[in-house]
């Protein structure tokens, strides 16, 4: 069974934060794991959540259920790419 790598799960994260919210290249590639989420970008709203949660299962293949989601989680890049590094080796059996 061949897995997303660590690198590969933090392309696609980027691509979903790019896609979902509408930031640039440049916006995404210089997110950091200190780089804030929730309430540091104004294009991620409670609304916008919904839909980035939702391509995140798309695109990585995991399932996210509602207890797993809180401010935590969407705090920094960091605790999100950890996250959904952590769901990809679960759902993979790793």
């Amino acid at each position: 069974m061949t897995g997303v790598n660590d690198s590969d799960a933090d392309t696609i994260l980027r691509g979903i934060l790019r896609d979902v919210l509408g930031l640039d290249q440049q916006r995404t590639d210089a997110l950091t794991a200190d780089s804030g989420l929730f309430g540091s970008l104004p294009e991620l709203d409670s609304m916008a959540v919904a839909g980035l949660l939702t391509e995140m299962e798309d695109r990585l293949d995991i399932v996210i259920d509602d207890d797993e989601v809180d401010g935590e989680l969407l705090e920094n890049y960091g605790n999100l790419l950890d996250f959904a590094r952590s769901k990809r080796a679960a759902a993979q059996g790793a």
